[in-house]
């Protein structure tokens, strides 16, 4: 087990006691840790012992004193500091399984691990939920978590997730009710496998779950041009079908792209409920229009720009409002700028999936000042999209200026920016 610091927040605890990158966090009072859950429990005391390896190898036993809820300052390479349980599933609709090599390593690793879900919001499929794991989210209150369901048929999930295991589903889920786990639920819909009817059961399954199913989202399946298996993509009757489905459920939601390819309006915000799923495309399109209504857009402003949105078709018809409120702005010219997947395939049209040729051949023979684009296209905290290649690279092709909005579910940074022009 080796929980490495990763940097040290300026001004904290840690950096006063000068721990710094590289180091790592052995023990809190003499008792090693398995993850971040075990730091934040054990750093809940106003007097610590830290056990610290430096860098060099030298080993510090550091006694301190602090506020009972103050943070140390720590920020680790992994939230978890041992081995992460890795995916057991070779799920028919897997989007991992899908890729071309060549793209970044990470992007190849499939973890289904509940103490990410439970950190970061990952989710998982309880197929490798062990007794040892219950009784340690029993025993620590541990919730709420993000779980794959899919469907609640025993066969049915066994046929998608590839595992017998899978048709433990609501057995797993029963458990975590009676022990009051809360969990938000997801679905990824397959037309022809559990959809129509399928998803009736699931449903109704879930809803007999009461409070400890926060929320459901239901995404559609992402299909690439790389699958060698054939799974049929999600159409406008569909679409329409899951919707009406959907809406006969409390805390359901379905997520943007279904209301897109359905043809119909993204719903108010009270659909969304607290926007509990957003990073699965459910309510992000009305989270950002929402966010915009409250920003003060300037009237004018003092040097003439031409900017342009490079964005992908499922945002597009945001920007599109968007740009066309900022149109009203004297001074400033704005166009939105689609980018057609040539490398995944038409049917992939989210901006996290965008590859640098895509987005420089969108914007061959545009003319603007600058071209906005949201950081999901790039790895976080990093230039580098997920073909391996660079924003410095798109700059020198282009011969463009970026601005990078790095919360993807406003425009407050392009406006602030834009008023001080």
């Amino acid at each position: 087990m080796s929980a490495i610091v990763n940097k040290v927040i300026e001004g904290s605890i840690a950096e006063e006691l000068e721990i710094e990158a590289g180091d790592e966090i052995v023990s809190i009072d003499d008792t090693p840790m398995l993850d971040m859950i075990d730091y934040n429990f054990l750093c809940k005391s106003d007097l610590l012992t830290l056990e610290i390896k430096k860098k060099n190898g030298e080993v510090e036993v550091i006694e301190l004193e602090k506020d009972y809820d103050e943070d140390l300052g720590i920020v680790f390479e992994s939230a978890v500091f041992d081995r992460v349980k890795p995916c057991l599933n070779k799920c028919i609709f897997c989007f991992v399984d899908q890729q071309p090599q060549g793209l970044r390593d990470t992007l190849y690793i499939k973890d289904d691990d509940y103490r990410l879900s439970y950190l970061q919001g990952t989710y998982i499929t309880l197929t490798n939920l062990s007794e040892k794991d219950k009784e340690r989210i029993k025993r620590m209150h541990l919730g709420p978590f993000y779980v794959s369901v899919h469907t609640t048929n025993p066969e049915l999930r066994v046929k998608m997730l590839r595992n017998p295991n899978a048709g433990r589903a609501l057995e797993n889920l029963e458990w975590f009710r009676k022990n009051k786990i809360p969990f938000h639920a997801q679905i990824v819909l397959c037309p022809g496998l559990n959809d129509g009817e399928e998803l009736e059961r699931t449903l109704s399954d879930l809803a007999k779950l009461k409070n400890t199913v926060l929320s459901t989202a239901i995404v559609p399946v992402g299909i690439t041009q790389f699958r060698e298996e054939k799974l049929k993509q999600v159409d406008k009757n569909c679409a329409e079908e899951t919707l009406q489905i959907a809406s006969k459920y409390k805390r359901v939601c379905c997520s943007d792209e279904f209301f897109l390819l359905a043809g119909k309006k993204i719903p108010p915000a009270k659909y969304y409920g607290n926007f509990s799923q957003l990073e699965d495309g459910v309510g992000s399109i009305r989270m950002l229009l929402e966010d915009f209504k409250g920003l003060d857009i300037p009237q004018k402003i003092n040097k003439k720009t031409n900017i342009l949105f490079a964005t992908s078709f499922a945002a597009k018809s945001a920007l599109d409002i968007i740009s066309s409120k900022l149109n009203r702005t004297e001074n400033l010219t704005t166009e939105v700028v689609p980018v057609k997947s040539n490398y995944w395939g038409q049917d992939i049209t989210v901006a996290g999936l965008i590859t640098t040729e895509d987005l420089i051949a969108a914007l061959q023979g545009k003319e603007c000042d600058f071209v906005v684009i949201p950081s999901v296209m790039l790895r976080p905290y990093s230039e580098d999209f997920l073909d391996g290649q660079t924003l410095s690279y798109v700059k020198s092709k282009t011969k463009k200026e970026f601005f990078v909005i790095n919360n993807i579910y406003s425009m407050k940074e392009l406006v602030d920016y834009l008023s001080a022009l």
